[in-house]
């Protein structure tokens, strides 16, 4: 097993060289990442704000990184269209870290002047408390476009419906399994799983974040292709001895013991 990580390893670390060379590093596009512009654009359109919602965890959490990666890159889009962005956050170290993030997006398009900082606040730490306060500013500010990227357990559907009843576009995007099928359910784009991942590498092009991406999708198609060999040399081993050696030697080089 050890043989197979340092592979891995090699593999990533190999792609990561040819992204900081300025290699094209090819990932499959996401229909939520096509729809980012189009939400804010229509936003913009109505005169309404922007809501980004990143979760419920702190910044130790990679869901909610990851998701702050995604808030540079939407904060980007309302500064260049001039819609208000409202980032209502569930811990103060992470809305610290979004005052940052949308500052510097502001500045890096040259709108430094339309960046509000009031606009990204903290409410709660409490779960449903926040659940209560983010629904209380969709209803009362009736956002045309809502983000909802990060960890998300019980209130996703609280969140996601109440946000449906205002008539917004939702881009929602979660790792966490049992809150896919409500975000599937009630919003219009939904991120799954990995994908949340894969967005904030492509959107933010750095090579660190795609050549590890690539690499990992490299590790995953060389233990599929394990699996496959595996199962067929593991079935023909009963009567073909060579089968059944190929087998034992996959067995012995990925086990983990």
């Amino acid at each position: 097993m050890l043989i197979i990580l340092t592979i891995i390893s090699l593999v990533i670390f190999y792609y990561i060289e040819q992204g900081k060379r300025g290699k094209d590093l090819y990932i499959r596009r996401i229909a939520g990442l096509t729809a980012v512009e189009d939400a804010v654009g229509r936003a913009t359109e109505m005169g309404r704000p922007v809501l980004y919602i990143p979760g419920i965890m702190d910044m130790d959490d990679i869901q909610t990184i990851a998701s702050m990666v995604i808030l540079g890159r939407v904060a980007m889009k309302t500064a260049e269209y001039g819609s208000p962005l409202l980032v209502p956050t569930c811990r103060s170290v992470v809305m610290s870290v979004a005052q940052e993030i949308v500052k510097e997006s502001y500045l890096q398009v040259g709108r430094p002047d339309a960046y509000q900082r009031e606009s990204i606040n903290y409410i709660t730490d409490d779960q449903f408390g926040y659940a209560a306060g983010v629904d209380g500013i969709m209803v009362r500010q009736k956002p045309a476009a809502i983000f909802m990227l990060g960890t998300f357990y019980a209130e996703s559907l609280i969140l996601a419906e109440t946000g449906r009843s205002v008539g917004a576009i939702q881009i929602a995007g979660t790792a966490m399994p049992s809150q896919i099928p409500f975000f599937i359910a009630a919003c219009d784009y939904t991120l799954i799983g990995e994908e949340l991942f894969a967005a904030s590498a492509y959107l933010s092009k750095e090579p660190k974040l795609l050549g590890s991406l690539r690499g990992q999708d490299a590790a995953k198609l060389f233990f599929m292709v394990v699996i496959v060999i595996g199962v067929l040399t593991a079935t023909l081993g009963e009567a073909w001895a060579p089968a059944a050696k190929v087998a034992e030697f996959l067995k012995t080089i990925t086990s983990v013991e």
